[in-house]
């Protein structure tokens, strides 16, 4: 079902950053950084893939995230809904479902052996598709995917995750250019004033962890050899 209520942009990040330090899918560690797939340290961590263990937080911000998107970019903006492997197809499905609209996921390279597709699901030529993911960091994961989706004659120029770094200047300007529209419920700096309110962790490491969202680059250049 549609959501019928729409909260502000900022009772919705704040909302959706407590719930999100509430099932500790929050993880910040000054004295000993978390690796992260890129290979760089960072002393945050953030795992939405927690949420679909919790179903009162994720039916809310499922509903949120459809009211963003219905918001931003128009209550008939799409005929399809794409979910990213892997991280984005219980989303990408529970967005779908409130929308009234089919759901399909891309897979981040052709599977090798079938039909060798990318798209799983029905997707056709002109139509328009939101792409959902569980977050962002840089944007450039996101292309891919969009290009799957464009291939097939269907055009995409939105995305929406629950979490977004803001942390990278790059990154708005990076889906930009590609003619992709970010649309996001939290970011770190949400995350951050909300876990100094609650004292959910404590001011050293809070601190450590506003120096790394200032400078990012700096912060991991520092402590690359850590």
């Amino acid at each position: 079902m549609i959501p019928s209520t729409y909260p502000t942009k900022e009772e919705i990040a704040r909302l959706s950053a407590g719930m999100l330090l509430e099932i500790g899918a929050v993880h910040f560690n000054a004295t000993e950084p978390y690796t992260h797939s890129s290979g760089k340290k960072a002393p945050t961590y953030v795992d939405c893939r927690k949420l679909i263990s919790h179903p009162r937080i994720r039916a809310t911000l499922m509903d949120f995230l459809t009211c963003t998107v219905m918001r931003n970019a128009g209550f008939e903006a799409f005929d399809n809904i794409a979910g990213g492997e892997t991280a984005g197809i219980p989303f990408a499905a529970l967005v779908a479902e409130r929308m009234g609209l089919p759901m399909t996921y891309v897979r981040k390279k052709p599977k090798g052996y079938g039909k060798n597709a990318r798209i799983e699901g029905d997707m056709s030529e002109g139509q328009r598709v939101l792409l959902v993911e569980d977050m962002t960091t840089d944007g450039g994961s996101k292309l891919s995917f969009v290009d799957a989706i464009r291939e097939t004659g269907a055009t995409c120029g939105h995305t929406a995750v629950i979490f977004y770094y803001d942390i990278f200047p790059q990154t708005i300007s990076t889906l930009g250019d590609h003619g992709v529209q970010l649309h996001a419920l939290c970011t770190w700096w949400d995350v951050l004033a909300v876990a100094r309110d609650t004292q959910a962790f404590d001011d050293a490491t809070l601190a450590e962890v506003e120096k790394f969202l200032r400078a990012p680059d700096a912060w991991q250049a520092a402590h690359a050899e850590t």
